[in-house]
């Protein structure tokens, strides 16, 4: 596919390229916070065929399950809904412009249901929202619970972390617009994106300047080494590939069963033959994780 420029909702294929979804009209106005830079037109000419060329801490990345879930929300769109939310007012973007770059994709659930946030990976230095971010929260949206994908500032983990609170907190403000219950909440992240969910369950929104909302129900942790906890975390759902060169895992196991040491419901899986970032993990050994953490959450929804 070529520029979309009939201002159609035509569906993208793994041979669109990656101005293709920046162009789609479905996506206009974000579609460049889609992607995994503030700038990616080095890669408009990438086809979504070759997208793990945005994404070079992630593995087994599938262009199937990536044009999946912009299909589904090229769909969502056509169907009037609107799937991105700014978390940020524009006098706040005035007074820092890489606010700009940041936002909520929706992905819809039953009414009235919980809510999830995904925080995508990318080391802090890219966000890697079309394998470890869109495709998530849309496998959850499909078991009926609301699921947010957060495009936060790049650049280091305080301000990411900034930008999760925030979006949190937009969230719970807004949750009648929404549609959506604010209780028993999950936040998820994989690798730099799990480090901003452990650092929100532990330390709480208004450690990171909003107010003091509830701590979520239960935290996803995805292929991520983090490492301190509080005993007042929530319960924990941690995965990892046992190839994984970037998060250990015997930190990670480790930390798992100090939480359980401190009382805390957790759960450690390792997967064998698999490596860092592999999202839904498709065509993997660690194809399926996704249905035991929805029902680790669910174990703890009240």
């Amino acid at each position: 596919m070529g520029k979309n420029s009939r201002g159609d909702f035509t569906p993208l294929t793994v041979n669109s390229f990656i101005r293709d979804i920046v162009d789609h009209p479905a996506f206009s106005g974000f579609g460049e916070r889609m992607l995994s830079r503030d700038d990616n037109s080095a890669f408009y000419n990438t086809q979504i065929s070759n997208a793990a060329a945005l994404m070079p801490y992630h593995q087994d990345v599938n262009p199937d399950v990536i044009v999946n879930a912009l299909n589904y929300m090229i769909n969502e769109a056509r169907d009037g809904k609107t799937i991105f939310y700014d978390f940020y007012m524009a006098q706040q973007k005035r007074a820092d412009a890489a606010k700009e770059n940041t936002g909520l994709f929706f992905f819809r659930g039953k009414p009235g249901a919980p809510f999830a946030i995904v925080c995508p990976g990318g080391g802090f230095s890219y966000v890697g929202s079309l394998h470890g971010g869109f495709p998530l929260a849309l496998a959850i949206s499909k078991k009926r619970y609301n699921a947010f994908v957060i495009r936060y500032r790049i650049g280091g983990e305080r301000v990411a972390c900034e930008d999760l609170a925030a979006a949190i907190a937009y969230v719970f403000t807004n949750s009648r617009k929404l549609e959506l219950n604010t209780k028993n909440y999950s936040l998820w992240g994989g690798s730099a994106g799990g480090r901003m969910a452990a650092r929100l369950s532990s330390s709480g929104t208004a450690f990171y300047g909003e107010k003091d909302y509830p701590k979520p129900a239960a935290a996803i942790l995805i292929y991520t080494g983090s490492s301190d906890f509080s005993v007042n975390n929530p319960p924990t759902f941690s995965i990892l590939g046992e190839r994984d060169n970037i998060a250990n895992p015997a930190v990670m196991e480790q930390r798992i069963n100090d939480m359980k040491a401190a009382g805390i419901d957790a759960e450690f899986h390792l997967y064998k033959n698999v490596g860092h970032g592999f999202g839904l993990g498709v065509g993997t050994t660690a194809e399926g994780w996704l249905n035991n953490a929805v029902r680790f959450w669910e174990k703890h929804i009240k």
